[in-house]
């Protein structure tokens, strides 16, 4: 059983050990969690659930919202969505992040955290949703191909992929059918 959680403030030690398992700064993928402490993991969940509501954000942020991938219960994944995108997330950063967990690795949930994550956007009104990956990422690179997304271009240091997000609800019934 595959489930997207959005980040809550009574996110426990599950997510926390996740989090430890996953590189502070992988292909671009930025945990701000690596080593930190349970108590600085539940300050940083109060914050980021504040950033999701836009408030007490820094200037040069967008409002964002986190999700967490479980699978058969266990997380397995981290995702960020933001609601929009300045000129530098055009640049470097897109609507979304994700990352997944070292021991979920391989199994497709990358995939399937991507058009999770897809879904959201399209409930935003977002309706393609960007996605910048460092060009040595290509498991990335072919998890958004394989969401559907289009190359737009591709720079000496990033793919920038765009993904038709009105995709999404299709792709995830045909995967898990009620």
């Amino acid at each position: 059983m595959v489930e997207l959680k959005k980040l809550s403030l009574k996110d426990g030690n599950d997510i926390h050990e996740m989090l430890q398992t996953m590189p502070a700064d992988e292909n671009g993928f930025i945990n701000p969690c690596k080593g930190k402490t349970f108590e600085e993991y539940k300050a940083w969940l109060a914050e980021q659930d504040n950033f999701s509501k836009g408030i007490y954000m820094p200037d040069w942020m967008v409002v964002q919202d986190i999700y967490w991938l479980y699978v058969d219960e266990k997380p397995a994944g981290m995702g960020k969505l933001r609601h929009s995108l300045t000129e530098a997330l055009k640049k470097d950063g897109g609507h979304c992040g994700y990352g997944i967990a070292p021991a979920f690795r391989g199994k497709g949930h990358g995939k399937t955290l991507l058009k999770l994550l897809a879904q959201k956007a399209k409930l935003l009104g977002i309706g393609h949703m960007l996605v910048t990956i460092d060009n040595h990422n290509a498991a990335s690179v072919g998890v958004a191909l394989g969401c559907g997304g289009v190359v737009d271009k591709i720079t000496d240091t990033k793919h920038y992929i765009w993904i038709d997000t009105s995709n999404a609800n299709q792709w995830l019934k045909s995967q898990y059918p009620l």
